[in-house]
Parts: C-alpha cells; structure tokens; sequence
C-alpha cells in the first residue's frame, strides 16, 4: 500500500495543533451564553471578541468590522445580497468575473431573478482580469463590484488594489473573496482598498463550519440573518463560541508562520520536476508569477486528469476545484481562461501546505516518471 500524501491544501486544511489547543477549553468548561451577563457568559464573550481581534489582526482592520459565519460561501452570499437588497432603491447593477467560486456567482444569478442585473468579465489566458474592463463595465446602476482575490484552481492572483481604486473613485462597494488567499499571501484590507472580504475558516488550518465577514465601518448592508442583535445587529444568531475561537487562533498562528518563501521553492521545484518528466507534454494554468505560493494546477496533456490521479495511489490531489473534484469536463474556470479542451481535460491541481515535506514531492514525481 502506498503511504498517504496529503496535495490538497486548497480543497481543505487539517486543523493546525495551536488551533486544537485553543477550541479545547471551550468542549469541557466554558458553556456559557456569550450574550448572558453572569459568570458562564461572560469569559464567553470575551473568547469571542478576542477571537475577533485575532482575525482582524491578520486583516489589519477594525475588530468591530469583523462579523463571524458559518464559513466563505456564507459570507459571499452575505456581502453581495446583504449590498443588492441595502441599496437596490439606488441601483442594481454588480460586476463580477468568469472565474468566480460557486459561492459568488449563484449569489448573483439568484439575484437576477429578482431583478438584478450582473456582468461578468473576462479573463485573460492567465486567469487574471483587466482593471480596465472593470471600469467600462460601470454604469450610473452599479452598486457592487464582486473579484475574488486569488483563484481557488490555478492561484492567480488577481489585481485587487488596482480595481479598488476603481470602484472608490466611482464611490462603488467592492468586495473580493479572499477565502483561498488568507493565510498565504496578505490580505491587509487597507493595502487591498477593499470594503468587504470574505474568510473560510478550513483553508487556513481552522474547523469547518466557520468564516468571517469583513464589513468596512460605513458599508450599508442588510443583514445576513435577522433576529436578535448578535453580530452588531449583523447576523443574528448565537455566538459559535467554539469555532470562533478556533479561527481566531488559526489567524494568529498565520500571522505568525514564516514558512511560505519556502514553501513557494518547494512548489516550484516539484514544476521543474514535472517538466523534466513530461517535457511539452505538461503545461501551466495560471499565472507565471502572480500566483499563490502553494498552488500547481498543470495540464497533463493527451492525459484525462482524474485517470492521472488515479494512477497516483494514495496522492490526494484535484482534477478542479475542491466543489466539482470528480467531474472530466473542462471546469469553468479553465473554460474562460482559454484553455483548449484537449489540454484543459488533463488538468491537475496540486496546492501544498505547511506539512508538505520535499521527500512527499519526490516520491509523486517518481511516481509520475514510473506512469509516463
């Protein structure tokens, strides 16, 4: 049997051990109601609002501009309807792109059947859209601007500050979804501009089940969840003391961790070692450089992907992204970028970690050269 080796970063994390460590407390002792003012609720509500100046330590905002959910698609759908049914007397137009997560773009499709308008860019070979576009794309009813920060399959970073600058001249909220991004390269929302961003809690060494919201002080938005006043009267709903605490322990280990120059190397050092297997029989979707440092997603041409995998026991890696692993047809994404069918079919995914070790890498390769 051939050992386990863990290629699937972007898909999910494991729970990093500072973070297990954190929640522990709160499984034994502390049960308390955090909106409860007497002796269990109130080192309640302090785990909560240390947790959320945690995340909001890693976001280099506000503590009261965090709002805690059940995880990124939760906070998608919170930013693009919380906008659209806030302002929808001023406007109804949103942009977004063509390489949008499910969690942005069935928002806006659900939208439009309630009137909303949407235009969704496109993208360059690279993945990666034009500012520019974005600025024609703007009419007098434009009321959000949705671009994620980096793609969930190929890492391309897309050019969040410059389409901030954008939509602050034209007095536009924009939101990006950073779900893929925290944790690997910065998200300072004021180095972004952006007014809204959204966090999975599982891409970033946290549980499943938790994410957060960053809500710019100022934004008109209508709640996600409406009920009593939790969340600053954002989502109603009692506090996940638990997971709470557990993503703000996984921020803090992320402001922390120094490891992604490295992990960088070790990413494209396993390409070079694809490359001199495969030759021109592999290729690179995504952007050269402006790229996740952990993320690999390659074609293996002639190759279906999944048979590719397949052939790779015990490698756990994605033929797409995490949402539709399984599927052999050209996956959306790659669809827009360009990518000729033929190539785009063996398409493979590999996003590393902080545990994954060269020897794992070397021992894919070897693999791999054995399969070729």
């Amino acid at each position: 049997m051939s050992r386990h080796i863990y290629l699937d970063f972007n898909a999910s994390t494991p729970i990093a051990t500072e973070v297990v460590e954190a929640m522990r407390p709160f499984l034994t002792d502390h049960y308390g109601n955090p909106s409860s003012l007497h002796w269990a609720g109130v080192p309640a509500k302090d785990a909560v609002e240390r947790a959320r100046g945690q995340v909001s330590g890693l976001l280099g905002c506000d503590s009261t501009e965090v709002v805690f959910t059940s995880g990124g698609s939760e906070s998608n759908n919170h930013a693009i309807k919380g906008i659209f049914f806030a302002v929808r007397n001023k406007g109804d137009h949103i942009i977004t792109t063509a390489v949008e997560h499910p969690a942005t773009t069935n928002p806006c499709r659900f939208l439009e059947t309630l009137g909303a308008r949407v235009t969704v860019l496109p993208v360059d070979r690279c993945g990666m859209v034009d500012p520019e576009d974005v600025r024609r794309a703007i009419a007098p009813r434009t009321i959000l601007i949705t671009v994620m920060h980096a793609n969930n399959e190929v890492g391309t970073i897309e050019p969040i500050p410059g389409i901030a600058a954008i939509a602050r001249e034209t007095g536009i909220p924009f939101h990006t979804d950073a779900a893929q991004s925290v944790g690997k390269i910065s998200t300072d929302v004021e180095e972004l501009g952006v007014d809204l961003l959204s966090v999975a809690g599982h891409k970033v060494y946290a549980p499943k089940g938790i994410g957060a919201l960053y809500i710019r002080e100022g934004t008109k938005i209508e709640p996600f969840v409406h009920g009593a006043g939790h969340e600053a009267g954002r989502r109603a709903g009692t506090e996940n003391v638990l997971l709470a605490v557990a993503l703000g322990a996984a921020c803090e280990a992320a402001r922390k961790w120094g490891g992604l120059p490295q992990l960088r190397v070790l990413r494209d050092r396993f390409w070079e070692g694809l490359k001199n297997i495969f030759g021109e029989r592999v290729t690179l979707n995504g952007h050269p450089t402006e790229r996740l440092p952990n993320t690999l997603n390659v074609n293996f041409v002639g190759r279906v992907g999944a048979e590719v995998l397949a052939s790779l026991s015990g490698v756990a890696a994605s033929t797409g992204s995490a949402c539709h692993a399984g599927s052999v047809t050209l996956s959306p994404v790659l669809a827009a970028m360009g990518v000729p069918p033929k190539e785009g079919m063996g398409a493979v995914r590999f996003s590393l970690g902080r545990t994954t070790t060269w020897n794992e890498l070397e021992e894919v390769l070897d693999r791999l050269r054995s399969n070729s």
